[in-house]
């Protein structure tokens, strides 16, 4: 790659030196390039603005150079030698050429390349986009390795993570500053650092794993006593270091916290038959046996009204809620009207209805659609909330009828307080947002997604909007949007200074935004009617990628209105308030220990999405309760998920409402996983433990 970039900008190596340097000073006396070369300076750490922090260096350099004034030449003549002016006025020519070459290049890369770089990008910021570009991974101090290296690769000032339930990813630390990296991201991370948004972190964790500054300017995450032992070399013999323990927050007299497991996906097969009936009643007296408060289940629309409209079959269920009442445990049921299988974790495949299918074939548009006219028939277009097309029904009054008949069912459940909260089901994996990043279509993880606004009732709700707005020509949606692995810097519609920011974007993303909170409005409206006396609540995933760039395209195409200068969760916490409904937010493992995605180029931040929702709903007094997105059976995992429960400088006190743990299985009940889940209900419920390291 170093000899293509050679021969693309057609200078020598020496060259290149003094140009890295020519937008940093003045290149007119070359005096300063040779003292440097003898300066012993030590590399300058970049701060949090973006700004240069001075280091000891520079003092020394300073007297060095006071040095160098007052010894005179060996020749005796002054401290400093005199150059001819011809040979000065040289430089400059070379320099003003260079720049021009330069400029040239980066106004092609812009224009033609697509490359997103700064107004005074230099040479580095063009290699680091070429070598982007090609597949390699750029960090902030020059370290560039390939994307799909599996060695070690250096890390950076640490952040933590939140991932969504529908796709189990990763986290990695992320950069406070990317200087360095492509200068396409430059600018949003800039711009997020003095963020609008006003949003409550808490105070660091001792589970956050801490970073040190390295000799060459870059930053290394510490050996973590829990990831692994330490081994020194004596002689011949190797010398292990046991691990050390880490300090942990004493949650004894805490809040109390339920906390809830959620039942396999199977547990109820597509008969309605309760599955292996033995077997889930020895496990759930042993959850009993460590004083869990109960169970979450999924009420599968695909499986109670499968086979024809308004004939509701819940054998399996009725079974399943009496055992769950025989143990006094408690029950929290989610009213799924969405698909299972093909999404990340999804180990069993229930479809929706098959009637529900029959009319899919013959009218595809009752599901969501893509720009390309690809349907997900993951679940129903929100487009036909009221259109009677599902034999005479529309899909509100098709969601209404499914939860009645529920209540009506099990009334004695609800009246005995076993059934102490109804999740109701919204969308994709019975979260609130609009199928973007669909797996089947080919999506992967950072991709930003794709609109899903193209079925011909989502797309005659957008023309009336443009015809009562007076345009009637934006009655479409972005052509320049990307596709699903799109990044942001690559769509004319996301990019900095994009579309999105346009007066036609702002419509559009207003529109769609609107879309999905009016869905919610309506259905969580008839919940509460069937549901009148009984907790309901609403799932909301984290879509957490591209969150430090100014357009969060991932979560624009999502549904969330969110860029960096605006609130998208305003609106749908307010929303939730109004019909006394709680959130349930995907989250917990903000901190991944086995990190192996390249989590620093998505410039996501878990954590600042986490705070944001979470602040938002606790402004209006809307409580949250939340569940793991990853499989979670270590004690770090825990204390990090106990330290987001019970956030410890929190100005109100505030905590979440109740836990779900995803999920019970073989795993979890294996003797040393579940000794450490024993130990995290204990520290949910505030008691107090033996063995804390303090």
């Amino acid at each position: 790659m170093a000899t293509d970039i050679q021969k693309l900008i057609g200078t020598s190596e020496e060259d290149d030196e003094e140009e890295m340097d020519m937008d940093v000073k003045e290149e007119g006396d070359e005096d300063d390039d040779d003292l440097e070369k003898h300066v012993d300076a030590s590399p300058t750490m970049m701060g949090v603005d973006g700004g240069m922090a001075t280091s000891t260096s520079n003092n020394n350099r300073f007297q060095h150079q006071q040095h160098i004034q007052e010894v005179g030449t060996p020749g005796g003549g002054g401290a400093r030698r005199c150059r001819p002016l011809e040979e000065k006025e040289r430089t400059k020519l070379r320099e003003r050429q260079r720049r021009a070459i330069t400029a040239k290049i980066l106004a092609g890369l812009r224009r033609h390349g697509n490359y997103n770089l700064r107004v005074r990008a230099d040479i580095n910021d063009v290699i680091a986009a070429l070598a982007k570009e090609a597949g390699w991974v750029v960090l902030p101090d020059g370290t560039t390795y390939p994307s799909n290296s599996q060695g070690p690769r250096p890390a950076v000032v640490n952040s933590t993570a939140v991932t969504s339930s529908s796709s189990q990813m990763v986290s990695q630390p992320t950069p406070m500053s990317l200087k360095g990296v492509t200068s396409g991201y430059q600018s949003s991370v800039e711009h997020n650092a003095c963020h609008i948004k006003s949003v409550f972190m808490p105070g660091s964790s001792p589970y956050d794993l801490p970073s040190i500054s390295t000799g060459d300017g870059g930053d290394q995450t510490e050996s973590h006593p829990l990831i692994g032992d330490s081994m020194d070399n004596v002689g011949d013999k190797q010398i292990v270091d046991m691990p050390q323990k880490l300090p942990e927050r004493d949650f004894a007299n805490t809040a109390y916290i339920p906390v809830f497991v959620m039942l396999p996906l199977g547990v109820i097969n597509m008969k309605c038959e309760l599955v292996d009936p033995d077997g889930l009643l020895k496990q759930l007296r042993v959850l009993k046996s460590v004083n869990v408060d109960g169970v979450t289940v999924d009420c599968w629309w695909g499986i109670v009204e499968g086979h024809a409209p308004l004939e509701y079959n819940w054998n399996g269920y009725r079974r399943l809620f009496q055992m769950v009442r025989d143990l006094k445990l408690k029950l929290q049921v989610v009213m799924s009207f969405h698909e299972c299988g093909g999404n990340v974790g999804d180990d069993v495949c229930i479809t929706l209805p098959h009637w529900v299918a029959e009319i899919g074939r013959s009218n595809p548009d009752i599901f969501f659609t893509d720009r390309a006219g690809r349907r997900n028939p993951e679940c129903l277009s929100w487009g036909i909330d009221k259109e009677r097309v599902l034999r005479g029904r529309t899909a509100v009054e098709v969601y209404f009828d499914c939860m009645r008949s529920f209540r009506v069912e099990f009334d004695e459940f609800f009246q005995d307080g076993i059934i102490s909260m109804i999740q109701v089901g919204l969308g994709p994996c019975g979260e609130l947002r609009f199928p973007s990043c669909t797996v089947k279509h080919g999506w992967r993880y950072p991709g930003i997604g794709e609109f899903q606004c193209y079925d011909q009732y989502l797309l005659k709700s957008l023309r009336k909007a443009a015809e009562a707005r007076g345009h009637s020509f934006w009655d479409r949606g972005p052509d320049n949007a990307g596709s699903y692995n799109s990044r942001p810097h690559e769509s004319g519609f996301f990019c900095d200074g994009g579309d999105y920011d346009g007066y036609y974007g702002r419509f559009f993303l207003n529109w769609y935004s609107q879309v999905l909170v009016d869905h919610g409005d309506r259905v969580l409206s008839l919940a509460k009617l069937a549901f009148d006396g009984t907790c309901i609540a609403a799932k909301l995933s984290g879509i957490h990628w591209w969150y430090k760039t100014l357009s969060h395209a991932a979560e624009l195409t999502a549904g969330f209105y969110n860029p960096c200068n605006r609130d998208g969760y305003a609106a749908i916490v307010t929303m939730l308030k109004k019909h006394g409904a709680s959130l349930n937010l995907v989250c917990t493992q903000l901190h991944m220990l086995d990190q192996h995605i390249d989590f620093q180029e998505a410039l996501g931040d878990p954590e600042g999405l986490f705070w944001q929702v979470l602040n938002a709903a606790w402004d209006v007094c809307v409580p949250v309760s939340s569940e793991n997105a990853l499989l979670c059976h270590d004690r770090v995992g825990y204390n990090k998920i106990l330290d987001n429960s019970k956030p410890l400088t929190h100005p109100d006190g505030s905590h979440l409402s109740s836990f779900t743990y995803l999920r019970l299985g073989p795993l979890l009940m294996e003797r040393r996983n579940f000794m450490e889940f024993d130990r995290f209900v204990k520290r949910m419920h505030g008691e107090a433990v033996l063995d804390l390291h303090e």
